[in-house]
């Protein structure tokens, strides 16, 4: 099992760090899965018990210059590491004027993640800083846990107002409520909702579109033969939703959410090379 990478390229390092710092905000640990052509970053708290899960998918060939792995066989051609997505951030943060940051697997004391930043210098040697990042390696009976996760079979898909707006909106309902309702419905319409016994505070949107998807691409979904106008809605967790809001610092070309009423929320934040998913169940 080895993996190794090197980032060159400037504007390559800071997106990556951006969208490491992005899964930093919403994940205290996560599993990196590293196959030939992709990198993986999942959560995947039990949506059944009241977790958030998370899939953040990069193409390496966007990021990387150098990307090697062999991975567990050749048959699984996979890794599977377990990190705090964190002390990655943190190393990341030394190569913001780097000249190239090399990211290994090593296994000196224990597994670890060893990020080499090469610094810029006044001499002609370079200055090497070197972060050893400890990671768990996941066995391969386990890798099941982590499959990606399938596409809920929504009442409405919608597309997201502008994510600052949104993200202004959320963080003045939090001091109000706890929970927010989000609803939507098939004429791009969507409101978001706080109800206490004390104060109702309602956000419409509108003209936001709807993804043609919900036909084109066989995903049956029971969006169809929807009234256009009659909204799905699911009351969730105000802080899981500002903390994705809060988190993004890649923005997205792309977001949309899915709706299955009562029971999920499903964004997803498309970038030119990043695609995040995130899943927050509702509330009872």
């Amino acid at each position: 099992m080895r993996f190794g990478a090197k980032i060159v390229d400037l504007a390559c390092l800071n997106h990556f760090s951006r969208v490491i710092n992005t899964i930093t905000k919403l994940a205290k640990t996560c599993t990196l899965r590293l196959t030939s052509s992709k990198l993986y970053f999942i959560l995947s708290d039990k949506v059944a018990n009241g977790g958030v899960s998370m899939w953040c998918e990069l193409c390496q060939g966007n990021f990387f210059d150098e990307f090697q792995m062999e991975g567990v066989a050749a048959d699984h051609n996979e890794i599977y590491l377990e990190l705090a997505p964190e002390n990655l951030s943190r190393a990341l943060k030394t190569a913001q004027s780097a000249k190239a940051v090399k990211i290994k697997l090593t296994n000196k004391h224990c597994p670890c993640l060893r990020v080499a930043v090469e610094l810029p210098s006044l001499s002609s040697s370079s200055r090497i800083v070197t972060h050893d990042i400890p990671v768990g390696v996941i066995p391969r009976r386990l890798w099941n846990d982590f499959r990606e996760p399938s596409v809920p079979d929504f009442d409405v898909s919608i597309y997201l107002p502008m994510l600052k707006t949104m993200k202004s909106v959320v963080e003045r309902m939090k001091n109000l409520s706890n929970s927010i309702v989000i609803e939507a419905n098939l004429s791009g319409e969507m409101n978001l909702k706080i109800e206490t016994d004390l104060v109702s505070v309602t956000t419409h949107f509108k003209d936001l579109g709807n993804p043609p998807w919900a036909s084109e691409d066989g995903y049956q979904s029971s969006a169809q033969g929807r009234d256009l106008e009659s909204m799905a809605e699911a009351r969730i967790d105000i802080k899981k939703l500002q903390q994705l809001l809060a988190g993004q610092q890649v923005n997205p070309t792309k977001a949309l959410c899915n709706i299955v009423s009562k029971r999920i929320v499903h964004f997803i934040l498309l970038h030119e090379d990043v695609s995040l998913q995130y899943f927050i169940p509702a509330l009872a």
